[in-house]
């Protein structure tokens, strides 16, 4: 009985986790030669403050991107004048 875990960050559809637990078990069930019925996935969700890299949450990194998109239309716009 495989078990797949898979974390994912808040803001995906029911639909999308729909599809990709189908596609999941469409792949297990066609490399591992088990029945469909066996396959279970566990789709937990982590928020942008509970899922760090390097230290870093999602969040402060979105922010840092926000901020440097936002510095770059600033120097993009005074180019232009």
């Amino acid at each position: 009985m495989p078990i797949i875990e898979m974390h994912l960050m808040e803001g995906r559809t029911v639909e999308q986790k729909r599809r990709v637990a189908v596609a999941m078990t469409e792949a297990i069930v066609r490399e591992l030669g088990v029945p469909a019925g066996t396959v279970r996935i566990l789709i937990t969700e982590h928020g942008a403050n509970d899922f760090s890299v390097g230290g870093v949450t999602m969040a402060q990194r979105r922010e840092a991107e926000a901020a440097a998109e936002q510095a770059s239309n600033a120097a993009e716009t005074a180019s232009r004048s």
